[in-house]
């Protein structure tokens, strides 16, 4: 319990630091060289400056992006995870919150440094949150579910919808600051990589001495399939099992917390899963 207590508090901050992070790379970086994040962030800064420029009408990029994601909460709740869509959906509101307290500050003229720096550490916030079983929100969830309506890989849809915004913020605006904005996806996207595996499905092969307790753990928090493998250690001669079990990107942080929770002492190697053939849960 205490050890669970002490998970979910680091998540927590996890998720504060993450959104403190976003918001430092859009007002100190992108906004003032008018540079376009990616997912919903960008949607919300692009709309944000079409109503001002356009329109009498003027709302904050912050409120934008906390209404668009109120209806894709609802859509994760019930197509991806309760779990993950909270924690999302808590990333948002504290997004929203530092965008409106942190002011817009332009710490370099240079677009090319703005560009590489707000993606950077707009990249090290989403990759920390991603890391911590948690995301940004928005984009991330309804290419989740397209994925799984298609079975098709969530690179596939957040490219082709990034690559909307990128269109859009060029025709409107000029294909000069849509060109930066790809040199900031670019860096986001390479970071991202490093701190967050960028693969959907990933194999987990688990050594432990409490085989059953830890099959009984994770069916009471992950519906997925565990092939239970009779294993020797070469030194010890001791007898052990060996658990494998297909997981994607998101259940990571979950089978993490259970390992340590009921075996801490279980080797556990996490494979990359470039292919799946046969029956693979996608509710």
């Amino acid at each position: 319990m205490v050890l669970l207590l002490w998970l979910q508090t680091k998540k927590i901050v996890i998720v504060i630091v993450g959104a403190f992070l976003n918001a430092l790379a859009i007002n100190f970086f992108l906004v003032p060289a008018n540079v376009y994040s990616s997912g919903f962030t960008g949607i919300a800064q692009l709309l944000s400056k079409v109503l001002t420029d356009q329109t009498p009408f003027t709302i904050s990029m912050g409120i934008l992006l906390l209404l668009l994601n109120i209806p894709v909460a609802i859509l994760g709740w019930f197509k991806v995870g309760k779990s993950f869509t909270v924690y999302s959906f808590l990333s948002v509101v504290l997004s929203s919150f530092f965008l409106e307290m942190i002011p817009i500050t332009q710490v370099s003229k240079d677009i090319l440094l703005n560009s590489v720096f707000g993606g950077v550490i707009l990249a090290v916030g989403v990759g920390l949150t991603l890391k911590w079983g948690a995301s940004t929100g928005g984009l991330d969830i309804i290419a989740m579910v397209l994925s799984r309506m298609k079975d098709r890989p969530i690179g596939n849809y957040i490219f082709t919808l990034n690559s909307l915004i990128i269109i859009t913020a060029g025709f409107l605006y000029g294909w000069e600051k849509a060109l930066y904005t790809i040199v900031s996806l670019y860096a986001t996207t390479r970071v991202i990589d490093a701190i967050h595996t960028r693969h959907a499905k990933l194999t987990a092969m688990i050594i432990t001495k409490k085989a059953e307790e830890l099959k009984t753990a994770i069916h009471s928090k992950l519906v997925r399939g565990i092939t239970m493998v009779p294993a020797k250690g070469a030194f010890s001669n001791e007898s052990r099992d060996m658990l494998m079990i297909v997981i994607t990107r998101y259940e990571l942080f979950d089978l993490e917390r259970i390992i340590k929770e009921v075996d801490p002492n279980a080797f556990t190697n996490i494979l990359q899963t470039t292919g799946i053939y046969g029956f693979f849960r996608r509710e």
